[in-house]
């Protein structure tokens, strides 16, 4: 049956989740479409990887230059999209997955500029659905390509068109698809604060809060068969339905200091969201219920997520617990938590500012200083069975996993690592 016939047929207060799911049906169990992978959750589905490495390290397939810029790379249909700027242009390129054959690329200028000399290169994760690329570039650009060959479908300025501020660092929020919309946390006036784009055309099909921007990526979620959009904006933690953009709830979230960034992502698991920050933030979660969520606990020290989304397993949390700046004090620290109390189970003072990664019951960790790490997945110890040192330093980007290679990038570089188990 037709998807249009078959979505016809739905009950109408159920068709926002139906459309979730209908464009999660058209993503291939092999794909990394988006900002920490197919569900936003940083876990890697596959059964194929090694739990052992070579004493060299798992093998290098490929590596190759690349431009600036903090965006991770996305697969889809074995093609590894890219987002990146190359001196005065912010460029996106397909390159083949098992080669990096670079297979077409797509630019338009950029004047951005960061203000602390970090990086001027775009922040945001591509997104890839039903055929289309977005991205979301350091000054407010966001457009739609065709993925087969990189053509413009369409593209908006978001600080022209919404008074969009430039913030701290630029503009960095990676799109997130739902039915036919894209959605962004735009940070804009006159109500633009969250808005959803029609995938197809750019045309505004809704906007939604009074709130400024956060360097956070949103996530979607069904909870309590409600299909919600969950964004956490500069003072806030907002659930909306991505269909109408009406809003659940708004709840207070965000930073003490004004010279900050909200940059971690909401963590569902049920009915319960793990939130966390740095600069005074505190780590907590809370439940979703009717109305507004509910407090389940605090704790101004359990675990500080600065720009690294933790992950969740099995009732634990595992992330990087601090401040990620260079030289800060304490250094972050890799932690287990506890989701139901905020109870700290072990921590691991060696690792530093990282991404942590989902995979077949395994940690897999990559440090800011390019070393990747696997260890058992266990509430009491971080033991690493593997580690490799499998490109150079400044990595902040999240990786991608698909087909059981892994895709990071570097201030510099990009590599595919193959951590696929021998046959």
């Amino acid at each position: 049956m037709p998807l249009a016939s078959l979505f016809r047929r739905i009950p109408p207060l159920t068709r926002p989740l139906a459309l979730g799911l209908l464009s999660l049906a058209t993503v291939s169990a092999a794909d990394w479409p988006q900002f920490r992978g197919p569900n936003r959750d940083g876990v890697y589905a596959g059964k194929d990887l090694a739990t052992q490495w070579p004493e060299s390290g798992p093998p290098l397939l490929w590596q190759k230059q690349v431009g600036a810029g903090f965006s991770g790379p996305v697969l889809a249909a074995e093609k590894v999209i890219f987002f990146s700027r190359e001196a005065d242009e912010e460029v996106v390129a397909s390159l083949a997955a098992d080669t990096g054959k670079e297979e077409w690329r797509t630019g338009y200028p950029t004047t951005y500029k960061d203000d602390f000399g970090f990086d001027p290169g775009p922040r945001a994760t591509p997104c890839v659905a039903d055929g289309r690329i977005f991205t979301l570039g350091a000054d407010g650009i966001l457009q739609a390509l065709n993925s087969a060959d990189g053509k413009k479908i369409w593209r908006i300025d978001l600080r022209q068109q919404f008074q969009a501020p430039k913030g701290f660092f630029g503009i960095a929020c990676s799109p997130i698809v739902e039915g036919n919309a894209v959605l962004i946390n735009v940070g804009g006036r006159g109500g633009a604060g969250i808005v959803a784009f029609a995938t197809t055309t750019g045309k505004v099909l809704w906007q939604a809060s009074q709130d400024q921007a956060s360097y956070s990526a949103p996530v979607a979620a069904t909870v309590n068969a409600r299909r919600a959009t969950l964004f956490l904006t500069r003072h806030n933690f907002i659930g909306l339905d991505p269909a109408s953009g009406k809003v659940w709830f708004e709840y207070p979230f965000g930073p003490a200091e004004r010279s900050s960034v909200t940059a971690a992502s909401p963590v569902v698991v049920g009915d319960l969201v793990f939130l966390s920050g740095c600069y005074g933030a505190p780590a907590m979660v809370v439940r979703l219920g009717a109305d507004q969520p509910v407090k389940v606990w605090t704790a101004p020290d359990a675990l500080q997520n600065h720009y690294a989304t933790s992950v969740c397993r099995d009732g634990f949390l595992y992330g990087i617990d601090g401040r990620t700046d260079p030289g800060s004090e304490p250094a972050p620290n890799l932690r287990c938590v506890e989701l139901a109390t905020g109870k700290l189970r072990w921590q691991d003072t060696s690792i530093g500012a990282a991404t942590v990664t989902l995979a077949e019951g395994q940690l897999l960790v990559l440090t800011e200083r390019g070393e990747l790490l696997l260890a058992p997945l266990s509430p009491q110890n971080f033991k690493p069975t593997a580690r490799a040192q499998i490109m150079a330093n400044q990595v902040r980007s999240y990786p991608a996993i698909a087909n059981g290679r892994l895709y990071a990038r570097s201030k510099s570089s990009l590599v595919c690592v193959d951590l696929r188990a021998s046959k």
